[in-house]
């Protein structure tokens, strides 16, 4: 069965777009274990619009947080503790797509760092980048945390408008695969999303 994470190299790059499509491509499950936000809505329900994909695959979170932060600070201010005993990889009859929070070393916990957590789960990391400047330096920073930790890279995610050198020096630098790149889309719905994904991206 294929599981894939998808994470980033910050918030706000488009990794939740791209996890839609991941999953819709794959016919997938997907879960967001950690959501921390919900103004206007979750990532999940971002998923449920974009993928195309019935709503049983929508999995529930394991902590849906309000507030819009890195989920230690979201949980304290909610008033929860997360529990390494709800984390655990849900058991679904087919691929699991799984979208981390921010990027890999936001911290879960006082004690817990994204990049653990992956590394706990022992399944393969699909790793979003724009192609934006400073792409470079955030992307092998997050290649080598996850690396340095034995997270296996499944590859890399480019996401925005192309941009020739990023997307060859990256892969080269950090030794890690080349998936494609995920231009901005004027008008993003499912069949926009399919549409481009399918002519972006050779699945892992």
């Amino acid at each position: 069965m294929s599981i894939f994470i998808v994470t980033g190299t910050g918030t706000g790059i488009g990794k939740t777009v791209f996890a839609a499509g991941l999953a819709g491509a794959l016919g997938a499950y997907y879960w967001k274990p950690i959501q921390a936000g919900l103004d206007p809505e979750g990532d999940k329900e971002t998923v449920a619009r974009l993928s195309g994909l019935p709503a049983s695959r929508i999995l529930p979170e394991a902590y849906r947080l309000t507030t819009p932060a890195s989920p230690h600070l979201a949980a304290r201010i909610d008033g929860v503790e997360i529990e390494m005993g709800r984390l655990a990889l849900p058991k679904v009859d087919g691929p699991l797509v799984i979208e981390g929070a921010g990027g890999v070393l936001v911290p879960v916990s006082e004690t817990l760092l994204m990049a653990d957590l992956f590394r706990h789960w022992g399944v393969p990391v699909i790793l979003c980048a724009p192609t934006q400047l400073g792409t470079i330096n955030h992307s092998l920073l997050s290649i080598e945390a996850l690396r340095s930790r034995g997270v296996p890279l499944a590859g890399i995610a480019f996401i925005g408008e192309p941009h020739a050198e990023n997307e060859r020096i990256i892969p080269l630098l950090g030794k890690v695969r080349c998936l494609g790149r995920l231009p901005h889309l004027a008008a993003l719905d499912a069949p926009t999303l399919a549409s481009a994904f399918g002519s972006a991206f050779t699945l892992p």
